[in-house]
């Protein structure tokens, strides 16, 4: 039992974070927020699904995702996802313009 608790808490939690919005330009043609806004819908999703089998395991649910420990490793790891997203966006900067002008001159 604590076994898919634990399983359950660590499924929302990567289902429901998201990167806030960032300075750097998008490498796709979608807006950011858009893209990020995936887990959110997903996480909604799972706790409309659990809400109607369990009405009990939602409001648990709930109630854990909106502890001070989980909103804490919540935006730690959008830090540093936002970092990583960061950082690859500027190699597929440095991709395009070794691109541009070692392979096709300009």
């Amino acid at each position: 039992m604590l076994q898919s608790r634990a399983l359950v808490i660590a499924l929302i939690l990567l289902l429901s974070t998201t990167l806030p919005e960032v300075q750097s330009k998008s490498i796709f043609d979608k807006d950011r927020r858009e893209l990020l806004a995936i887990p959110e819908t997903i996480a909604s999703y799972f706790y409309e699904a659990v809400n109607k089998v369990s009405p009990k395991v939602s409001q648990f649910l709930l109630d854990t995702v909106q502890s001070p420990t989980v909103i804490a490793a919540r935006q730690r790891i959008a830090k540093e996802a936002n970092k990583v997203s960061i950082m690859f966006e500027q190699l597929v900067e440095k991709i395009k313009s070794l691109w541009y002008t070692r392979v096709l001159g300009y």
